[in-house]
């Protein structure tokens, strides 16, 4: 049934009296129209899109104030450069797990040619320089691919990594006719250099479906395996720095043929990945990084898979420089590559070149940052030789053309290499290890949980506590900082003969204010304190979508529960306005957030504010939610324990899978969800693991056979997990529950309800 919706005018309550709603009084009068204790309402316009722009400025801010809150993170010795190296062991470790870089190369590297009967290894060669085709393997059943350049002539005076830009091909940076960018590779062979050129996973986009089947969203290629990769704790860029790192520990194991100097140069994307590298391994004498050093604080603006979690907590590029010191780094100030990528289900981004004046400001942080050592420590001769190797490549290899500086024309192979088919076999490689460290992330998680103790239920709240803490800090991400007074406001915006509902605003953090409506049963005596159930939309939802209207998602699911004597709240949650709220997600991950980061003060707030309501019993705050709802109520009940039970419907899963599968019809892989992903949850917390955390408060799912979220077998599957924990191993069988329903993605409105009845100790009405 439709319900009129108005804004209150003055009379309105005293309308109510008239008409025996005495109930009423306690929380509102004629000449104040409002919740008691409360201030008026006055905020116009759609609240939601305030409470979104509101989040926006505060992530901006935190981004902005990241720059000085790094430095509590470092502890530099200048006392010489093996204590500097030491006392950023811990960072190097940290930048590790953020690039994941955590699968172990192989102990022995070898570069292998590529070819076969009837195509030779030579890709091309002049008098001075041969150019191969190579692979080496990397790590797990990961191999670099790409060309080895040798000079004919003489000793070889360093080893070299030079990197392309994704879309940029090795054979470009070996100076081959068609190419574009600089071609480093070529010029640094042919002043005696031995160098790796790999190959980068490229930019093309398209669309991605599965199996037998059209359409999807439209991703470039690093997106698609960066969306995988992430889910499960890996990262493209760190694959493609373990691709280079590989490249040096042949460099190292093979010294005895070549000057053991080290060194890596890489434009654009490839310049990023050489200054990670140089930044993790020591071994590497000296980096060069052109078109891409400069502040990281708009990152959120570029290509989604530069999207590095937590990154900007502890290192800018200007830290990355420092961890390289007191071995040389080259920076060029200026240029790169200029990429746009529309929003076609994939994450909009906007790369330019590197401005100078924002290269030299970031190039003046890292100065200061090495400023105590850099009169004591300078670079080692090796470095400084590399370094100047590599000025020499750099001044051969600027904007004219590598072939003025050439010793002899380049000649082609009459069958070169079809680096189409390099860039379609690295591609795959990559995607076939995401789906092997998917698979494997049940035994991970497994091994991760093994400190409960299921002894008592004493002993497992206990336990739990250590899990709660690392959900909180390292997979959701948590603000350290204090809730703000409530400073509620609110105003009458609902009124019928069974419930009376108010537009409700508190206050969070700065410029972050949570919003929604609460429903107060007209019957609701004075001194009566009774259980709330918070009910929470899904995707672009509203809190009016839960009361009024009859959407088929919710059928006034807020609304029904009042009209049973629940007291009811509907926040408005933060993922709503598409890319708009997308993007929030982007500005949250590089400081180690999530949207959730924000959601569950606002829920802790809201919790708060009722249980200082005198008509609310403290003890009896339920959630439920629906879809992106459901989402929330796996994330939020865990943090915000004053919730005494969960309602997950239409959205429980084998959520991994579904965020990582490249073979399942409903997975993330293919939509436009492109905030969804959350770092590694493959290797700590599926929805199992968070009931774990819910647990042993009361917990639901409620699932419809035709929901397409999922299949029924992968919600069981997922589910069977929280039933031994709450049936077996704890003896609690009567506190976890799922309903499944024969319908769609909606609330059922069945079960759930006799759910909360029963545990809510709340009485059913005839």
């Amino acid at each position: 049934m439709h319900r009129p919706r108005w804004r209150m005018v003055p009379g309105i309550c005293s309308i109510v009296v008239a008409a025996g709603v005495g109930a009423v009084t306690q929380f509102c009068s004629a000449a104040d129209p409002q919740l008691q204790g409360t201030r008026p309402l006055t905020m116009e316009g759609d609240i939601a899109r305030s409470l979104v722009a509101g989040v926006d400025r505060f992530l901006l801010g935190e981004l902005d104030a990241s720059i000085a809150g790094r430095e509590k993170f470092w502890q530099r010795d200048f006392a010489s450069a093996d204590a500097y190296v030491r006392a950023l062991e811990s960072n190097r470790a940290r930048l590790a797990r953020i690039l994941g870089v955590r699968d172990a190369r192989p102990p022995q590297v070898e570069v292998e040619f590529v070819a076969t009967t009837t195509q030779p290894a030579t890709v091309a060669e002049s008098d001075a320089i041969q150019v191969l085709a190579v692979r080496w393997h990397a790590f797990g059943d990961v191999t670099a691919e790409g060309l080895l350049l040798l000079p004919k002539s003489g000793a070889i005076r360093a080893s070299i990594v030079a990197i392309p830009d994704a879309d940029q091909s090795p054979e470009s940076m070996a100076g081959l006719p068609g190419g574009k960018g600089p071609a480093f590779a070529r010029a640094l062979a042919e002043i005696g250099c031995r160098v790796l050129v790999p190959t980068l996973i490229g930019r093309e986009m398209k669309p991605r479906a599965p199996r037998g089947r059209s359409g999807g969203a439209r991703l470039t290629d690093r997106e698609y395996l960066y969306r995988s990769a992430f889910e499960v704790g890996r990262h493209l860029v760190g694959y493609e720095v373990q691709k280079v790192l590989a490249g040096v520990d042949w460099f190292v194991q093979d010294a005895a043929n070549a000057d053991p100097d080290i060194g890596v140069i890489g434009y654009g994307e490839g310049g990023m990945i050489a200054l990670y590298s140089a930044a993790l391994d020591p071994r590497i004498d000296a980096c060069a990084v052109h078109g891409f050093f400069g502040s990281r604080q708009n990152v959120w603006q570029e290509p989604i898979d530069r999207n590095l979690f937590g990154l900007l907590e502890r290192f800018g590029d200007a830290e990355l420089a420092a961890m390289v010191f007191p071995r040389a780094v080259r920076i060029s100030q200026s240029g790169g590559p200029s990429v746009t990528l529309p929003s076609e289900g994939g994450a909009p981004a906007r790369l330019l070149p590197v401005a100078a004046d924002d290269s030299q400001a970031e190039w003046q942080r890292y100065l200061k940052l090495v400023a105590p050592g850099a009169e004591k420590l300078r670079p080692s001769p090796s470095s400084a030789k590399v370094a100047e190797l590599l000025q020499k490549a750099e001044s051969a290899s600027d904007s004219e053309s590598a072939a003025k500086t050439a010793r002899s024309p380049l000649r082609p192979a009459a069958r070169p290499i079809d680096p189409a088919q390099r860039h379609a076999r690295q591609f795959q490689e990559l995607d076939r290890f995401n789906q092997q460290v998917l698979a494997e992330s049940p035994y991970v998680r497994q091994e991760f949980m093994k400190k409960l103790n299921y002894g008592s239920l004493e002993a497992y709240q206990q336990s739990v506590e250590e899990y709660r803490e690392i959900f909180r800090k390292e997979v959701i991400g948590h603000f350290d900082r204090p809730l703000l007074p409530f400073n509620a406001h609110s105003r009458k915006a609902y009124e019928n003969d069974k419930w009376t509902g108010y537009e409700l605003t508190l206050d969070v953090f700065p410029d972050v204010i949570a919003y929604g409506v609460l429903l107060l049963p007209n019957d609701l005596k004075p001194g009566e304190k009774r259980p709330v159930v918070v009910c929470q939309h899904g995707l672009e939802g509203r809190p009016r979508d839960v009361i009024e209207g009859d959407n088929p998602a919710y059928h006034d699911f807020a609304a029904k529960l009042a009209e049973r004597g629940f007291i009811t709240f509907a926040p408005q949650n933060l993922y709503i306005f598409r890319d708009d709220f997308r993007t929030l997600q982007r500005k949250a991950n590089p400081l180690g957030k999530t949207l959730f980061s924000v959601i569950v003060p606002q829920h802790q707030q809201i919790v708060n504010w009722l249980k200082s309501q005198p008509f609310v019993d403290p003890e009896r705050i339920a959630f439920y939610g629906l879809s992106y709802g459901g989402k929330s109520a796996m994330r939020i009940p865990p943090l915000v324990t004053d919730y005494c039970l969960s309602i997950c419907s239409a959205d429980f899963n084998e959520w991994v899978v579904k965020n990582a599968s490249n073979r399942l019809p409903f997975s993330y892989v293919w939509t436009g969800e492109y905030e969804i992903f959350e770092f590694d949850l493959g290797s700590t917390f599926n929805y199992a693991e968070m009931a774990a955390l819910i647990c042993p408060r009361p917990f639901m799912v409620e699932r419809g056979h035709t929901d397409g979220v999922s299949t029924d077998e992968w919600v069981a599957f997922e589910f069977a997990k929280v039933q031994f924990l709450y049936s077996h191993r704890l003896k609690i069988r009567d506190r976890v529950e799922m309903e499944v329903f024969d319908g769609p993605h909606t609330i059922n409105g069945v079960g759930t309800y006799e759910f909360l009845h029963r545990h809510l100790k709340w009485p059913k009405r005839s």
